[in-house]
C-alpha cells in the first residue's frame, strides 16, 4: 500500500511547491514595482494579448453562426429610436400644421395627443435613463458568458478557449488578486496605525502620504488595473475639492493611486469600519456619524474648514450620489458647489471589454461584486485631469454644477443627462411632471396674456390687479427643461448631501 502512496505524496509536495515558487514570485513581481511606483509593462502586454484573443473569438463565433444560420444579437450603440431635439411646442405646432385644418385661436386639438401617445411609446421602448443603470453592451464577445447575448454552443475551438480562460481567471488570477488586496488593505491599517503615533509634523505628512500610495497601488494591482493619467499638470491640489463621475467604488482607488485625497463619507462597521478609523488616524479624512450626514450646514462647514487649511489634501467627491454604467453623466447635486474654493473636475472613462466596472447596487451586493471584478480580465480606463474650475460672478451653485458636469462629459466621451441619479431607486418627480403640463398650457394659452397689457386701467386698485393678472409670461409659464434641474436638485439636498464613498 505504501508502494502507492510514495508516488502521489511525492507528486502533491511538487505541485505544492511549484504553486508556492510561482506565486512567491508573483507576488514579488507585482509588489515590489506597486512599492517603487513603477512598471514593467507587463500588464499592458497582457491587455494587447487580450484584444488580439477577443477579435479571433469575435471573427470565429461570427463565422460559425453563420455557417448554422443562426443569428446573433447585436447591441444598439446609439439606441433604437433617432430622437430629434426639438422642444414641445415646436412639435405639436408641426403637427397641427399637418393637419387639415389650422385654428386660428390657439385651443385643444385632438392632434395634440399624438404628440404625447409618441413620447410615451419612445420612453418604454429606449428609455434613456433606465439604461444607464444596467451593464454596458459590447459590440465584441470578451470570452466572459456573462457579457454574452449568444451563449450557446458555436465551436469546439471557441468552447475549449472560453473553458481556458474560466480555469485562468478563476485558478489562478482570481486566489493571486485575492491575496494582494488583502495585503494592500492589511498593509493600510497597520501602517496608518503605527503613523498616526507619530506627532503632527512634516515627517507624519510625508510617511502617510507615502504609505497611503503605496497601499492604493497594490490595491490597483490586484485588479490588474490599467490605468492611462492624462493632462497631469491639472492634477488636484491642496485647499480644493475634486469632482468625478461616478461609475464603481474602485474611483477611488483609481484616483488615490496617482495622488493623496482627503475622503468624504459615512462612518461604517465592520471592516470598512476599521479602515476608515486607520486612515484618519494619519490623515486628515472626513467621516460624518448617520445622524450627522443630512445636516447640510455642518456638512458645509466641515467641507470649508477643511478646503480652507492649504496643507491638507484635496477633497474627493462624487456628486451624481451612485453609480452610473459610464455611458453618461447624471445630475450632480449643488451641495459642494457652494463651498468658495477651487474645483478639479476629472473624468474617469472605462474600457468594458476587458470587464465590466459598473456596480449595480440594486441587484449585487459588494461581496459578489468584488468576486465579478477580480474574476475578470482586467480593469482599463483613462483618466483626464481638466483645468481647475470656480464659480463665476453671478453664477450660482446650480450653474456651475452644470458647467462642470457638461466639461466632465465632454472630455469622457459621455452623454450628458438632466436627470437625477436617484431615479434608481425612486421615481420620477412630480416637478418634471409639472414642467411638462406648464409647457403644454403655454401652447393652449399663446399670446393672450400679451394682450392684457394694452386694457385700459380706471384706478389705482385696478391698475395693481392688473399687473398682478399681467406679469410677464416667464413668471408663470414653464422654464425649460434644464432649469427644472435646479428644483429638483433643492429637493434633493434638503433630503441629504452628497456620499461618496458609498453608492446611496
Amino acid at each position: 500500500m505504501g508502494w502507492f502512496l510514495i508516488p502521489f505524496d511525492n507528486l502533491l509536495c511538487m505541485v505544492l511547491g511549484i504553486s508556492f515558487t510561482v506565486g512567491f514570485s508573483s507576488l514579488l513581481v507585482i509588489v515590489v514595482p506597486a512599492v517603487l511606483g513603477v512598471s514593467i509593462g507587463i500588464r499592458r502586454l497582457y491587455m494587447k494579448s487580450l484584444l488580439k484573443v477577443f477579435e479571433w473569438a469575435t471573427v470565429r463565433m461570427e463565422r460559425g453562426a453563420k455557417e448554422k444560420n443562426q443569428h446573433l444579437y447585436k447591441p444598439y450603440s446609439n439606441g433604437i429610436i433617432a430622437k430629434e431635439l426639438s422642444s414641445l411646442e415646436q412639435e405639436i405646432q408641426e403637427l397641427r400644421a399637418s393637419g387639415t385644418t389650422l385654428s386660428s385661436e390657439p385651443e385643444f386639438e385632438m392632434a395634440d395627443i399624438m404628440y404625447f401617445c409618441r413620447r410615451g411609446v419612445e420612453s418604454i421602448v429606449d428609455d434613456e435613463v433606465t439604461k444607464r443603470f444596467s451593464a454596458q453592451e459590447l459590440e465584441s464577445w470578451n470570452l466572459l458568458t456573462r457579457s454574452n447575448f449568444n451563449a450557446r454552443h458555436i465551436s469546439l475551438r471557441l468552447s475549449v478557449l472560453w473553458g481556458l480562460g474560466l480555469f485562468i481567471r478563476y485558478g489562478f488570477l482570481l486566489p493571486l488578486r485575492v491575496t494582494l488586496a488583502a495585503s494592500g488593505i492589511g498593509l493600510l491599517v497597520v501602517l496608518t496605525t503605527i503613523v498616526g503615533f507619530i506627532p503632527s509634523g512634516w515627517l507624519r505628512t510625508y510617511l502617510s502620504e507615502k504609505i497611503h500610495l503605496m497601499s492604493y497601488r497594490i490595491c490597483v494591482r490586484s485588479l490588474t488595473a490599467i490605468i492611462t493619467y492624462h493632462n497631469s499638470e491639472n492634477k488636484p491640489k491642496n485647499g480644493g475639492i475634486c469632482v468625478a463621475n461616478h461609475t464603481t467604488p474602485i474611483d477611488v482607488i483609481i484616483l488615490a493611486n496617482d495622488g493623496c485625497y482627503s475622503m468624504v463619507g459615512q462612518i461604517h462597521g465592520g471592516l470598512i469600519g476599521v479602515v476608515q478609523r486607520a486612515m484618519v488616524k494619519s490623515s486628515p479624512h472626513i467621516w460624518f456619524e448617520r445622524s450627522e450626514v443630512k445636516d447640510r450646514h455642518l456638512v458645509a462647514e466641515r467641507l470649508s474648514n477643511h478646503v480652507a487649511d492649504k496643507t491638507k489634501h484635496p477633497i474627493l467627491i462624487f456628486p451624481e450620489g451612485t453609480c452610473i454604467n459610464n455611458t453618461s453623466v447624471m445630475m450632480f447635486k449643488k451641495g459642494s458647489f457652494e463651498i468658495g474654493c477651487t474645483f478639479y473636475p476629472v473624468a474617469i472613462k472605462y474600457d468594458p471589454r476587458f470587464g465590466d466596472a459598473f456596480w449595480n447596487s440594486s441587484k449585487f451586493g459588494m461581496v459578489n461584486y468584488l468576486l465579478r471584478m477580480m474574476s475578470s480580465w482586467a480593469i482599463v480606463c483613462s483618466v483626464w485631469y481638466l483645468p481647475p474650475m470656480s464659480r463665476e460672478e453671478g453664477e450660482d451653485a446650480v450653474q456651475f454644477a452644470n458647467r462642470v458636469k457638461a466639461a466632465i462629459a465632454t472630455q469622457g466621451g459621455l452623454v450628458d443627462l438632466l436627470w437625477d441619479g436617484g431615479l434608481k431607486r425612486g421615481k420620477v418627480k412630480n416637478t418634471f411632471k409639472e414642467e411638462q403640463q406648464k409647457l403644454y398650457s403655454k401652447v393652449l394659452v399663446g399670446d393672450q396674456e400679451d394682450q392684457g397689457e394694452d386694457r385700459p386701467q380706471e384706478d389705482e386698485e385696478e391698475e395693481e390687479g392688473d399687473q398682478n393678472e399681467d406679469r410677464p409670461l416667464e413668471d408663470y409659464t414653464p422654464r425649460p427643461l434644464e432649469d427644472c434641474s435646479l428644483r429638483l436638485q433643492e429637493e434633493e439636498e434638503e433630503r441629504g448631501s452628497e456620499t461618496p464613498m458609498k453608492d446611496q
